[in-house]
This record gives C-alpha cells, structure tokens and sequence, in this order.
C-alpha cells in the first residue's frame, strides 16, 4: 500500500512539473505579429484608346485661394481646415456685393450683384495659403531693373492715350483676350470653366472666359519660328508618364502675363490625382522679368458642362460710345478754348 502511494505521488509531481514548464513556455513565448494591412493601391487614372492619360471632360479651377500669399500670411504656407473655414467665411463675406454697408462710392463699386459673380467658396483642396508653391514665400520674385525700365518706357507709350481709338482700349473691352484665360490658366471672377478632349497627337483646351481652344500638339515638335508671335504663344507638349507637358514660347508683348516679356517661357504640368482632380502646375521662366523663375499649382476640380458660349461680341458696341464720349469732351474743350481766346 506505501509502494502504491510511492508511486502515485512520483506520477504527480512528474504531472505538476510538466504543467508548470508549459505554462512557463506559454508566458515566454513571443506572440505571433499581427497581420500587415495590404498597402493602399495608388490610383491609376483611365486611358485613351491610345493609351495616354484620359484628361477629357469638364474641369474647374474656381478657389478663393490667391495667386500670392497675403501678408498677414507671410509665414504659413498652409491653413488648418479649422484656419481655412475662417479664412472662407471671411473672403465670401467680403466678397459678396449684395452688401449694402459702407460709403455711397462702395455701393457703386458693386455694380454687379452677386448672382453675376463666380468666385467660389473654398480654397484650394491642399489647404496652401497661396497658388504660389515657388519661392517658398509665396510670391511672385522680384523683377529686374531691365523689367522696371521696360514697364516704365510701357506706361509712358500709352499715358494719355487711352481715348485716341480702340487700338488703345484694353483688349477684354475688344473682347480679344482675358488676362486669366491663358496660358496660364488662372482663376477669374467668373467662366472658370474649361473643356479638354483628346485625340491620337492633339489636346484641346476650350476656355470658357472670352470662347479661345487651345490646340495642342503631344509629339514634342519645335516651336514656331522666334518671329512668329501668338496671343496665347505656341504650345507644343509631351507625355511624361502620367502627365501631360506642354511647353508654351512665342508669345507677344501686347497681353503680358504679370508683367513678363515675350520671351517668356511657359511649362505646364497636367496630371490627374484622382477620379475628380486634375492637378494643375505651371512654371514662369523669364529672366527677362524675373529674379528667378516661380511656379505655381491649382488644383482643378471636375464640374458638369457644357461649357456655354461667352458671347462677347466683337468691336464691343460699347466701344463706340466710350469712343464718342471721348470725342465729344474733346471738341467741348477745344469750344470753351475758342471762346476764351475771342474774349
């Protein structure tokens, strides 16, 4: 009997010391890692039936977001959302010209209500404080003496003659060409809007601000000779993987863009982000002009078209009138300039 219970509890401890060891080798054991989420596929966008990037449809660039960062910006490249929804809010507020506050000369200023007025409400989807992505502060760079002395010698050329003809009147009031509707494309007040679509070798950009098409080439052929000169330049572009770049010369120095020169050149970047954005950048090289070449990058958002006429009509029946008005001052002038001499 004290053999049996000998053995017994040799049988147990022998148990208890193997369940101790497996419990020991329980709490020791690394766990296992859990499991790597697959990693986000990036999007690819659609293709022609070339197989090029598809840019086609109706696209936006509409923001509240200025060209160059305001001063009392100068340090922020980005806003916060909450900083942004502030900012929005503001802008819009002071933007609206149904507003009746101020001085009698404001009210006037406001000539269009605001149902005329397509500003947008929100700044661009990357929340920058500025269109300008480059020089890092937002701004355009400082020009060079040849430019000032360039702009001066302009100014003096039309002082004074702004009523001889039509020559001389602005050339959206000729409804000739829109400063903003580019090259570059830039946002406006209103017609923010534009139509790509594409071919094997061609895109084509309809600008709804004044009704001009761009048409571009995509096999990289040499631009137009130096002397051939085009209110939009020769834009001549190229595939660079998924994105479209189109380089524009050639221009004139009759609709100078911020105040460049003809021999500016232009480098565009159109690449799609996502099913809704087309990513927008453009590069200004005019040493000319500039201190440094500066670039800047709209994101553009796709909208429902078509995209209407513009129907600004040519020699603006206006014309004749602010040409006649001008006319009729003159001669007054000259009228009370007899009289006086005859007294």
């Amino acid at each position: 009997m004290r053999r049996v219970s000998t053995i017994a509890m040799v049988v147990l401890l022998c148990t208890l010391s193997f369940v101790g060891v497996a419990q020991t080798r329980r709490r020791t054991t690394t766990p296992a890692p859990a499991p790597t989420p697959p990693a986000a596929k990036q999007w690819a966008p659609p293709k022609t039936a070339d197989g090029n990037p598809d840019l086609q449809g109706y696209w936006t660039n509409v923001t509240l977001t200025p060209l160059q960062r305001p001063a009392n910006l100068a340090n922020k490249e980005f806003f916060t959302p909450a900083e942004a929804a502030e900012y929005e809010k503001q802008i819009v507020n002071q933007n609206n010209a149904d507003r009746r506050d101020g001085t009698a000369a404001q009210d006037v200023s406001r000539a269009y209500n605001d149902f005329w007025w397509d500003r947008g409400t929100k700044v661009v989807k990357t929340l920058r404080t500025s269109l300008i992505i480059d020089p890092p502060d937002g701004r355009i760079p400082a020009l060079v003496p040849a430019a000032n002395q360039r702009l001066a010698a302009r100014r003096q050329a039309v002082a004074g003659r702004a009523m001889d003809g039509p020559e001389f009147r602005p050339l959206a009031e000729r409804c000739i060409l829109w400063a903003t509707a580019g090259p570059p494309m830039m946002p406006s007040f209103y017609n923010n809007n534009y139509h790509i679509v594409q071919n094997a070798g061609f895109v084509t950009i309809l600008v709804e601000m004044i009704h001009d098409a761009r048409i571009i080439p995509t096999d990289n052929r040499p631009h137009l000779p130096e002397t051939v000169r085009q209110w939009l330049g020769n834009s001549v572009g190229h595939w660079d993987g998924n994105t479209l770049v189109v380089e524009t010369t050639n221009f004139t120095d009759k609709n100078p863009f911020q105040n460049s020169s003809k021999d500016m050149k232009l480098t565009e970047r159109f690449t799609r982000t996502d099913p809704d954005t087309l990513m927008y950048e453009f590069t200004v090289d005019d040493p000319a002009t500039y201190s440094r070449p500066w670039t800047a990058q709209i994101p553009m958002s796709k909208t429902e078209g078509p995209v209407w006429e513009y129907a600004c009509h040519e020699g603006n029946y206006a014309m004749t009138n602010v040409l006649s008005g001008a006319r009729a001052e003159e001669k007054a002038a000259a009228e009370a300039a007899a009289k006086g001499a005859s007294r």
